[in-house]
């Protein structure tokens, strides 16, 4: 008799997710990526928490539907202002502030520095 043992392939969901370095971006992609109120209030938030702590799915909170919520982390990504990782079921959030402020010195100390707005 013969035994077989699954191997479970590696996830869509993890192949899916690219990483952009913040040398290679832009200011006007940076400015477009942080003209959004609710991608701001990301950055905010997560500034405000250790690396690796904070799962996309504590983000609920936010004013818009979960499919929106993950197109504001794809473009957050994609300037290179967030780095992901999955660990389990989770997807965790790192804010990547010493690149970015490397490539941008003061444009995310003046997102911070923000106050949100009452309808934010």
């Amino acid at each position: 008799m013969e035994h077989y043992t699954s191997v479970r392939p590696t996830s869509n969901r993890a192949r899916a997710l690219t990483h952009t370095s913040p040398l290679e971006v832009s200011l006007q992609a940076a400015l477009d990526a942080l003209g959004d109120s609710v991608r701001r209030r990301i950055v905010r938030e997560l500034a405000g928490v250790p690396d690796w702590t904070r799962p996309c799915g504590t983000f609920a909170h936010l004013p818009v539907a979960k499919s929106t919520l993950s197109h504001h982390f794809a473009v957050l990504r994609n300037v290179g202002l967030l780095e992901q990782r999955d660990e389990g079921s989770r997807r965790l959030n790192r804010l990547r502030r010493a690149e970015f402020d490397e490539r941008f010195p003061g444009l995310l100390a003046l997102v911070l520095s923000e106050e949100p707005l009452p309808d934010e």
